[in-house]
């Protein structure tokens, strides 16, 4: 393995400030490199429906060995802050920012193997599978990238995302769904020391709401949480008219999911107009529910590169998203890879150059099997 051309890609994508929604210079970057590895490239216009600067990456090659495509993709945005990041290697092989960003191993551990991996193929002259990979934007903004993007002209029924923190060998074979909600609730103002019975307290009621719901862990497979409040005005002498909360449901059944929001719901609701007052309430569902049998191709690929690598391969739920969401929706069932990326999402995040030597190669070795 070419350990220092490896190194040096990751240094230069890290370098590449590509915040959510401003991934230009990142999709031209991974263009270029697309297209000397063989690859015929195209970019969709999803950039333009969130008002962003570029659109999903789209690369296909053909392969030399029998069998349908097999899908690799990563995203191209990071999360903040994420402007003017440096990829800091230390002696020890670790590789950290400078200690003021992000370093941006999620997701660029992933997108580096991947052309490292493709780059050795090449080189080496080796027969590969036909390859579809997807670059997606918006990742960090739950999935918005994927969410729009076309899938109907994918040939691939079997993916792998590169996009999971902590030791390598692992996979995630199992995700929520994710019911996110903003509830307003509508009281009315009063004067607080002179009329407070004429006011509808908005914050009580929503209070009173919050405290009936099961928060945290509710059974095995779910958790509820609101995660932000915010009523009334910068003044001590008026009952507040409003209560704006937001908050979360996630669980492997999306059914439970779904129930668990509509019971929320009808507890605001019910509170709301008990005080007097009303409420709006409002919910996407950014992540679906999947999960991938064990004896999915997938899967059998990944533990068999695995063992060649002395990996664990080992099989787990997450309670994290991804772009595979969106692609288990369309019928491409897949496995989401830890990538060589650890304490991501903060200023303290870091990979070592072991770690991405062997990200690499597990990617190769994907990309080689002919089962």
């Amino acid at each position: 393995m070419n350990t220092e051309r490896l190194v040096k890609m990751f240094q230069e994508l890290v370098s590449i400030d590509s915040p959510s929604f401003d991934e230009r210079k990142m999709a031209d970057r991974l263009t270029i490199c697309l297209k000397e590895l063989g690859f015929a490239v195209s970019e969709d216009r999803a950039g333009e429906y969130y008002g962003g600067t570029a659109g999903n990456l789209y690369a296909y090659r053909e392969g030399t060995l029998p069998g349908e495509p097999i899908l690799f993709s990563a995203h191209m945005d990071t999360v903040e802050p994420a402007r003017g990041k440096k990829a800091v290697l230390h002696e020890d092989g670790r590789i950290t920012s400078d200690g003021t960003t992000v370093l941006g191993a999620d997701c660029m551990a992933g997108t580096a193997a991947i052309l490292e991996a493709l780059t050795e193929i090449k080189e080496e002259g080796k027969d590969c599978r036909s390859l579809e990979l997807i670059f997606f934007i918006g990742e960090e903004r739950h999935l918005r990238g994927s969410a729009v993007f076309d899938f109907s002209d994918i040939k691939a029924k079997e993916s792998y995302i590169l996009d999971l923190s902590g030791s390598l060998g692992r996979a995630a074979v199992q995700a929520p769904s994710l019911v996110d909600f903003q509830i307003t609730v509508h009281g009315k103002a009063a004067h607080a020391g002179f009329a407070p019975e004429k006011g509808v307290h908005a914050i009580a009621a929503a209070a009173r709401a919050v405290a009936r719901m099961e928060l945290g862990r509710v059974g095995e497979d779910m958790t509820v949480n609101i995660g932000h409040v915010e009523g009334g005005v910068k003044a001590t002498n008026i009952v507040p008219d409003t209560c704006f909360l937001m908050g979360e449901v996630r669980s492997y059944s999306h059914e439970r999911a779904e129930a668990q929001m509509k019971k929320i719901e009808a507890i605001f609701r019910e509170e709301a107009e008990k005080a007097g007052g009303s409420c709006e309430v409002r919910y996407t569902v950014p992540l679906h529910a999947y999960q991938v049998p064990e004896s999915h191709p997938s899967v059998s690929r990944f533990r068999r590169a695995c063992a060649r690598l002395g990996l664990p391969g080992t099989l787990e739920p997450t309670f994290g998203g991804s772009d595979q969401s969106n692609l288990a929706l369309h019928g491409i069932s897949g496995l989401v890879l830890a990538s060589a990326m650890e304490q991501v999402h903060s200023c303290s995040e870091y990979t070592t150059v072991s770690e991405l030597e062997t990200v690499t190669e597990l990617v190769k070795l994907l990309m080689m099997d002919a089962e």
